[in-house]
């Protein structure tokens, strides 16, 4: 492992053999954001691009959108065991490269059907945030790697923030639809990069390719002996749990947002929509360093928060009270991620990185697509407030569940 390998001077081997330096991670981190930029900042606007392909009304965008995240759940898996098997910089590499052929087809598409099989095509050949991940875990370990992961969800908020805003600057002088012509430009010089980037070494616990297997029939057990539940599983549930509950709340929160506020400006509720976003982004860091030592207590403060938040979300009346719970449901998106990140970090020592976060991945997706079919259902038959509603219940349950592991000895996630 490199815990100790001293900052990179420059991007290529300039940290230990097999191990990255502070500049490599943060040269990863910019290579996740600039290709995520099509990923996130075009899909709200299908709307706009489905009239051109024989959809006048769009009517296909609410199931598009969620295309590309069913397909890279289904794949997460499969390149994660790949990239244990063959290398996690060569599988980072193909999912850069299948990004780009994605766009690039999805640019060119001239009709549903092909822009369908493009954005299908994006989420099985793309998956690079089960890939990235993996490959930080294969080079960093115990808190280098969760402040990686932490970066890494930096990355994604701020490309959230800033890619729909982009796309949008750019759409009276470039159709958003030919945009993923230009977008698939940035998936590419990412690889460039990431291909001056060392291979990371293996850990010495997975010298063989069945370790793993091993770990996981392994329990942990408490100071008297008595075996407990693995902890994958407990990271995997509350994983799933607080996808859910955060993202049921996007879908519909422009529309909530207009029925709150009536003639609020598409600016204002834009940067509504950011808030939670920039919230992660300012206080992420701190954050981690004063939950490092205790992530479920955290967490279930965090599930706490994100409750709160989207129950606020039902009641406030004004532009201050929905700013207000906004900024508390940022709060809690930054405990519940950055402690996640921790978990994940302490789950990672002694397992094969790539299996372990191609299916923390497709668990995540999961989430995401559950979320936005319950948010569906609901809003249809309940309204616009009922989505966030449900995800405030999820989140109290999930709440409830992680306050049992705040104790001492149920924080420890030792392995065998």
């Amino acid at each position: 492992m490199t815990v100790d390998a001293p900052p990179a001077a420059g991007l290529p081997g300039t940290a230990r053999p097999g191990g990255l330096g502070r500049r490599q991670v943060h040269a990863v981190a910019a290579c996740y954001f600039v290709a995520s930029f099509a990923a996130l900042g075009l899909p709200p606007y299908l709307t706009a691009i489905l009239p051109g392909l024989g959809d006048p009304d769009g009517s296909w965008a609410g199931l598009l959108y969620i295309v590309p995240t069913v397909f890279s759940a289904l794949g997460a898996p499969l390149w994660g065991r790949l990239a244990d098997r063959f290398g996690r910089k060569r599988l980072l590499l193909r999912a850069q490269l299948g990004l780009t052929v994605s766009f690039l087809l999805a640019g060119a598409a001239d009709s549903l059907t092909a822009f369908t099989l493009a954005l299908v095509l994006q989420g099985f050949l793309g998956g690079t945030f089960a890939a990235t991940t993996g490959y930080l875990a294969a080079a960093l370990d115990g808190a280098r790697l969760s402040r990686a992961l932490t970066l890494m969800q930096g990355s994604a908020r701020a490309s959230l923030v800033a890619a729909p805003i982009l796309v949008g600057a750019l759409s009276p002088w470039i159709d958003p639809h030919r945009q993923y012509l230009l977008m698939a430009v940035l998936p590419l010089t990412a690889a460039g990069f990431l291909a001056l980037l060392p291979e990371p070494g293996r850990p010495p616990a997975l010298a063989a390719p069945g370790a793993s297997r091993t770990d996981e029939a392994c329990r942990e057990t408490e100071d008297g002996g008595a075996p407990r539940r693995a902890p994958l599983r407990v990271l995997y549930a509350f994983e799933f749990a607080f996808v859910f509950a955060t993202v049921i709340s996007f879908p519909y929160l422009i529309s909530l947002a207009e029925q709150r506020l009536p003639g609020v400006s598409g600016t204002t509720t834009g940067v509504l929509f950011a808030l939670p976003h920039l919230c992660y982004l300012a206080f992420a860091a701190r954050t981690h360093t004063v939950f490092l030592r205790r992530p479920h207590t955290g967490l279930a403060l965090g599930f706490v928060l994100v409750a709160l938040g989207l129950a606020g979300h039902a009641v406030a009346g004004t532009l201050a009270a929905f700013a207000a719970v906004r900024l508390l449901l940022g709060a809690g998106l930054t405990l519940g991620l950055v402690c996640l990140a921790v978990l994940a970090a302490e789950a990672a020592r002694g397992r094969a990185p790539g299996r372990m976060f191609g299916t923390l991945e497709f668990v995540s997706k999961g989430g995401a697509v559950a979320a936005g079919a319950v948010a569906a259902l609901a809003n249809g038959r309940f309204g616009a407030a009922s989505p966030v509603l449900a995800g405030a219940a999820a989140a109290l349950l999930a709440a409830l569940a992680a306050t049992a592991f705040t104790s001492p000895v149920r924080q420890r996630w030792s392995h065998p």
